[in-house]
C-alpha cells in the first residue's frame, strides 16, 4: 500500500476541504460549543472553516490528503495563536463569537509565548476514516517545525483524541476546564 499523498492546498481546494471539515467536526466538543443548534451547524461551521481556510492557505500551510478527505491546517510560527487572531471577523452571529472570543482567551492563556508552529485544524471526513489520511495530513506542518527547531502545539476537545494524539508523539502539557474541557499538546 502506497503512502497517501499530501499537497499544499489552493484556493480551488477550499469547497471540498470546508465540506469535509464540516462533516469532520460535526460532533467535535470545540466545534459544537461555538456552534450548538444541529439547524444552523453546517452553514456556521463552514463559515469558520473557511475563514481558517482562507487565512492559512495564503501562507501554504494548509495539507489536504485526496482534494480535501484529509486536511491539517497549519499556523507557522507564531507566540499564543489562537482561532481568532487575525482581525478579522468572519460573518457569524454575535452570540457565536462570544463563545469563540470565550474560547480564544482561554486558549492563549496556556498557549505557549514562544515561536511554534500551531496545529489549529486536522480533520478526516467520516467517509475516509481509518486510513491514517489525518496523520499524513499533520506530517507536512510536523516536517516544517522540525526543520525549523520548533515545537508543534495543539490543543482538542476530544479526550479519545488525546490517546491518538499520544500515539502520533504527542505528549499532553496543560488543560482547560472553562469554558470547555480541552487539551494542549505538544511535539
Amino acid at each position: 500500500m502506497h503512502p497517501p499523498e499530501v499537497s499544499v492546498a489552493s484556493p480551488a481546494d477550499r469547497t471540498p476541504v470546508v465540506d469535509a471539515l464540516v462533516a469532520a467536526f460535526r460532533t467535535d466538543p470545540v466545534v459544537r460549543f461555538f456552534f450548538p443548534d444541529d439547524e444552523t451547524y453546517p452553514r456556521s461551521a463552514a463559515v469558520l472553516f473557511g475563514h481558517l481556510f482562507d487565512k492559512q492557505v495564503v501562507k501554504g500551510t494548509v495539507w489536504t490528503v485526496e482534494q480535501g478527505a484529509a486536511t491539517a491546517i497549519w499556523e507557522p510560527p507564531v507566540a499564543g495563536t489562537a482561532v481568532l487572531d487575525d482581525g478579522r471577523r468572519p460573518a457569524l452571529p454575535d452570540d457565536v463569537l462570544r463563545r469563540v472570543h470565550a474560547y480564544d482567551q482561554a486558549l492563549r492563556a496556556v498557549l505557549p509565548h514562544h515561536p511554534h508552529w500551531y496545529l489549529g485544524i486536522l480533520g478526516t471526513h467520516p467517509a475516509h476514516a481509518g486510513r491514517r489520511l489525518g496523520r499524513a495530513a499533520m506530517s507536512a506542518g510536523l516536517r516544517r517545525a522540525a526543520e525549523a527547531g520548533l515545537p508543534a502545539v495543539l490543543e482538542t476537545g476530544n479526550p479519545v483524541n488525546v490517546e491518538i494524539y499520544r500515539r502520533a508523539g504527542w505528549e499532553l502539557v496543560d488543560t482547560l476546564t472553562d469554558p470547555i474541557p480541552v487539551w494542549v499538546m505538544r511535539r
